[in-house]
């Protein structure tokens, strides 16, 4: 049986769970001044546009 994919709404459920955790270690690593953790914040949060964008395409594409 073949694996499904996620859905587009799943996607962006994930994009906005991983935009909100990026926001929280950027204002973590600003706070204590750790440029490690405010630069994965930042990651995490592009990543999270990332996969909003995937499933707005998805959905387009139904």
């Amino acid at each position: 049986m073949a694996r499904r994919g996620t859905s587009g709404r799943q996607d962006k459920d994930e994009g906005a769970m991983d935009k909100a955790k990026g926001r929280m270690k950027e204002a973590a690593g600003s706070l204590t001044g750790d440029k490690d953790t405010k630069s994965e914040g930042r990651a995490d949060q592009r990543r999270g546009n990332l996969k909003d964008k995937k499933g707005n395409l998805k959905d387009l594409l139904k």
